[in-house]
């Protein structure tokens, strides 16, 4: 438990439907920084971020078990241009605590696009 949160975590060898399992987990906090740089950077840049959807894929290892790779895709609803979009991916990138624990673990690469 962390502060009054607390989270079900699928670790039995059945597992869980109602709950991640730990790779499940390392792929959520790395979404939920991402999202979280987006909504710190918006407003120090004035970047109308109306909306950021956040699609990952964890490239797993068996034997010995280990993450690879993960690679991901935002996808942002907004007005603003095409650099600026790429200003506001390479500030997430930045400044992400997350992000940047895993890019110096494995290979870290995605992707930022416009909502169509």
């Amino acid at each position: 438990m962390a502060g009054e949160a607390s989270i079900i975590l699928d670790t039995g060898m059945a597992g869980r439907p109602d709950a991640l399992n730990p790779a499940e987990l390392l792929l959520a906090s790395l979404a939920a920084c991402m999202i979280k740089g987006a909504e710190r950077v918006a407003p120090m840049i004035k970047f109308d971020l109306r909306g950021l959807e956040v699609s990952l894929h964890g490239q797993r290892q068996d034997s010995p078990a280990k993450m690879l790779a993960i690679t991901y895709e935002l996808v942002v609803d907004t007005f603003e241009t095409d650099e600026r979009i790429e200003l506001l991916h390479k500030n997430i990138r930045k400044y992400g605590t997350i992000s940047n624990t895993l890019d110096a673990a494995l290979e870290l690469s995605g992707t930022i696009r416009r909502k169509s």
